[in-house]
């Protein structure tokens, strides 16, 4: 049987002891360059078997990122211009072009053995049916069939996916717009599309902190994963 989060007053806090278990870290706030280097260390830790399959939850900075198929002329603001507005733009190794993080917004990072759930597609799936699940706990009815990956409400995108697997490791994730400042997608073509929409959350006048979210969200991972998830302090990161 998946083990499903518990939660108290205090994280259900427990060590990785099979195969079977993953770990969950929330990071809270994060610089993107810092959680990038960490996801690359974790992955090839976990490879090693040093470390446990882990997922990273957290909120980063705002940043603009473009995925291997990101095209420059999708961010529409001279990237001196952004940054003199504090928004960082990264280049990345992940699938995909050009998305938004910042505050208000979920990320995950699955560094996972992607051999386990039957290949990258699985994950994505996995990941898609977690967050049209979550969202559902709060009331909002999103999809992610027949649509462009990630997951929407109608036709607004209110999540988003872009992974990379190298020697069966996923690194990158998801997004989940929570209750970010959605005028920051203005400056970018959102995942290559033009007169994409965006949403959150907050528009469906849904209030939830970011961090009681993640812990909806880590519960359907799990189910969807067939996988048990436990949450550990950040400490436990070395």
């Amino acid at each position: 049987m998946v083990k499903t989060l518990l939660w108290t007053d205090k994280l259900q806090i427990r060590n990785c002891n099979n195969t079977n278990d993953i770990r969950v870290i929330w990071l809270g706030p994060s610089d993107f360059n810092e959680t990038w280097e960490l996801q690359k260390s974790l992955s090839q830790k976990i490879a090693n078997g040093e470390a446990p399959e882990t997922v990273l939850l957290l909120e980063h900075n705002n940043v603009y990122t473009l995925g291997r198929r990101g095209k420059d002329e999708d961010i529409l603001l001279p990237v001196s211009e952004l940054n003199s507005m504090g928004i960082e733009v990264h280049k990345i190794d992940r699938g995909g072009e050009v998305t938004y993080h910042g505050p208000g917004q979920l990320v995950g990072y699955p560094i996972l053995d992607v051999r386990k759930l039957g290949g990258p597609l699985r994950l994505v799936c996995a990941l898609q049916n977690t967050m049209v699940s979550s969202l559902s706990d709060y009331g909002i009815e999103a999809i992610c069939e027949n649509k462009p990956t990630g997951v929407w409400v109608q036709d607004l995108k209110i999540g988003a996916i872009g992974l990379r697997v190298s020697k069966g490791f996923s690194t990158h994730g998801f997004a989940l717009n929570v209750s970010p400042d959605l005028r920051f997608f203005d400056h970018i073509v959102p995942c290559g599309m033009f007169g994409i929409q965006v949403t959150s959350m907050k528009e469906f006048s849904v209030k939830v902190s970011v961090f009681d979210f993640a812990k909806t969200v880590s519960r359907y991972l799990a189910e969807n994963l067939g996988r048990n998830l436990y949450w550990h302090n950040k400490e436990d990161l070395i």
